[in-house]
């Protein structure tokens, strides 16, 4: 068999490993650790890499960020930030039809800025607009439905910790790839409203509504929300502004979060110690899928696939736009069976080399952002994609009174205009890279 040939049957190999519930960290480290060997008939450089390979792949000084935002995201969440923002947007929005869902997504959208993993920002949403859309006589199917896409808004609106792995992956600059980002994330944010706006106009009975808040309670309500503008503008503010490197926002951003938390009362010793031990738990399976990617990206290049793959494409004369279909379309079927973080990691070593060597009318840098965002944008459609979506099984699990298929029904309109986006971003790449 030619190392061709391995590396194609590590593929279906490495997919079979994780429907079988391996880790996806060890698959891909399983994999790579086998393949290396099968291409090589020997041990040794494998023993040689890996003395080697863990250290370079994890003391990379810009992954340091990615427990910082992780923190931040956690005591975000311990502070009660995820309540003010929904109470916020249900005092202004949810006495309209469909509003209550609205609000849902308007303050996902503020959590995300401040949270940076799609997972945490669905999870932490449910716990807080779950109850108020049963309460108000939502369907399950809509509420749960509008909690899974409001959840991709998680890593969509900078910080993201996905952008950051791809940013150190395509060796670009993390500033840039979160200002590209933030007009997209807004497009997201908005496409849901109107969905939801669209929805309970065709199906009324759908949707109850909230009573309305006088004036006089919406303003508190909104000035409630002062710490999460302050921390995101302290963070992203901070970077464009040239004050802090991105690692040194992202301290800021969890120092300021944890003093928020404390002076609400969510951060006690005991909430304290369960953040960083949250935060150490994610960090260390993000690193360990870094490592894993690695090793099999290794393998992959021993293996001469990606070399071999961007030739043949380049040979057959496609036309790069199809080329970026075909790309985008993989990412949708792969978001179905693994988070979008393990796709980033996993992919990007292949794919990036082959579009790069393509003509798409713009500069490297250029292109390389677009990429990045129509990337990111892609793989949060998987997350929300029938039948594995990560997100839908999140707040499946959160709801258990309502039926899987309910909520397969009700994100197809969510999907539905996420296709359109993408459409339009792939159509229209300035709508990235304008702001940089």
């Amino acid at each position: 068999m030619s190392s061709i040939e391995i590396g194609l049957w590590s593929f279906p190999v490495l997919i079979l490993l994780i429907f079988l519930r391996v880790p996806i960290g060890a698959a891909m480290l399983a994999t790579g650790v086998v393949g290396t060997y099968l291409v090589l008939d020997r041990w040794t450089p494998i023993m040689a890499q890996m003395k080697v390979l863990a250290w370079n792949t994890n003391a990379n000084y810009s992954l340091s960020i990615i427990p910082l935002f992780l923190l931040m995201g956690q005591f975000a969440a311990r502070g009660g930030m995820s309540q003010a923002l929904f109470n916020a947007a249900a005092a202004f929005v949810g006495h309209r039809k469909g509003g209550v869902a609205m609000a849902a997504i308007g303050a996902s959208a503020g959590f995300g800025s401040i949270c940076g993993s799609s997972l945490a920002t669905a999870a932490t949403m449910a716990q807080v607009a779950l109850p108020e859309l049963k309460r108000n006589g939502y369907a399950g199917g809509l509420a749960t439905a509008t909690l899974a896409a409001g959840g991709t808004l998680g890593i969509l609106i900078p910080p993201s910790v996905v952008l950051v792995i791809y940013a150190i992956l395509a060796e670009q600059n993390i500033a840039k790839l979160f200002l590209a980002a933030f007009v997209p994330g807004l497009i997201a944010a908005i496409s849901y409203l109107i969905v939801i706006a669209i929805y309970v106009r065709l199906k009324p009975e759908s949707a109850g509504q909230a009573p309305r808040i006088p004036w006089k309670d919406r303003i508190p309500a909104l000035i409630a929300v002062w710490p999460v503008v302050a921390i995101f503008f302290a963070v992203v503010g901070g970077i464009y502004l040239g004050w802090f490197t991105p690692t040194q926002a992202a301290a800021v951003g969890a120092v300021g979060a944890g003093l928020v938390a404390f002076a609400n009362g969510g951060l006690d010793r005991a909430s304290l110690i369960a953040c960083f031990k949250e935060t150490a738990v994610s960090t260390g399976m993000i690193f360990f899928i870094i490592l894993g990617a690695s090793v099999f990206n290794s393998f992959l290049a021993f293996s001469r696939l990606p070399q071999m793959g961007a030739e043949w494409v380049t040979a057959q004369g496609f036309a790069p736009m199809t080329v970026l279909i075909i790309i985008l379309l993989l990412y949708i079927i792969f978001g179905c069976i693994m988070d979008s973080l393990s796709m980033i990691v996993l992919t990007i070593p292949i794919f990036f080399p082959i579009v790069t060597a393509m003509d798409f009318g713009m500069s490297p840098e250029h292109f390389a952002i677009w990429f990045g965002i129509l990337v990111l944008m892609v793989a949060e459609i998987g997350m929300i994609t029938p039948p594995v979506g990560l997100n839908l099984f999140i707040i499946s699990a959160m709801s258990r009174d309502v039926p899987i298929r309910e909520t397969y029904k009700g994100i197809v309109p969510f999907v539905t205009a996420d296709v359109f986006r993408i459409v339009l971003l792939t159509a229209f790449p300035i709508i990235s890279i304008f702001l940089v």
